[in-house]
């Protein structure tokens, strides 16, 4: 048992001087190779508290290859902007000039259900009030919003879901005062049916964004 336990705070005492060594980086802002090599180091430190057979050396040399391998591609990110596009990837415009890109959305497997709910953690509950949406390489979302014109302080109404890739989605009717009827009327309106549409959200102030679907190339 004591075996254990210094093992155990060896190993320890390692990854936490490791992480150290590798910055100060939030779990939700890690690159890609970054949460690669926190998955690796916890894996190398738990393998050898689950056999005692392993000699601790081994595990501590392996942690070091591995930081050692971080820092050397972090140095060399900082040098090269194409070494550092190819390792981390890039930022995507999945929204420009107030316009989802449905093929960017295809490329990077974002649904619509994904996009609203990042917007609505960047406090965006209308597709309306965003003029550029980028996806950052660490998977989190950047939003430049619609400029707002000055005008008096009006009641806040929150934008449902009506339509998603040409299906109807009734979850949130009551919330907004969408009914069958009234989609089937602004369908006809824009001469459009719902399998045409690919977004669509309604507002119970009768404020509504249709997005229509692109053919796929």
């Amino acid at each position: 048992m004591t075996v254990l336990l210094l093992r155990t705070v060896i190993l320890y005492v390692a990854v936490i001087v490791s992480v150290r060594l590798m910055g100060k980086r939030q779990i939700g802002e890690l690159q890609p190779e970054e949460l690669v090599v926190t998955i690796l180091l916890s894996d190398v430190a738990t393998t050898p508290l689950q056999d005692m057979q392993i000699p601790l050396l081994q595990p501590l040399m392996i942690m070091m290859v591995i930081v050692a391998c971080e820092l050397l591609f972090a140095a060399i990110s900082l040098k090269s902007r194409t070494f550092r596009t190819l390792v981390q990837g890039h930022a995507i415009p999945i929204v420009k000039n107030g316009k989802l890109d449905q093929k960017l959305l295809r490329k990077i497997r974002y649904t619509v259900d994904d996009v609203l709910e990042a917007l609505r953690l960047k406090d965006v509950f209308d597709l309306n009030d965003a003029a550029f949406v980028y996806v950052e390489s660490n998977g989190s979302l950047s939003v430049l919003k619609q400029p707002q014109p000055q005008t008096p302080p009006q009641k806040a109404v929150l934008p449902c879901l009506v339509i998603s890739d040409g299906k109807v989605v009734r979850d949130a009717f009551s919330l907004c005062g969408m009914t069958d009827e009234k989609l089937q009327i602004l369908l006809r309106q824009k001469h459009k049916q719902a399998k045409d549409i690919f977004l669509m959200t309604y507002a119970a102030d009768g404020t509504s964004y249709i997005l229509e679907k692109e053919e796929k190339a």
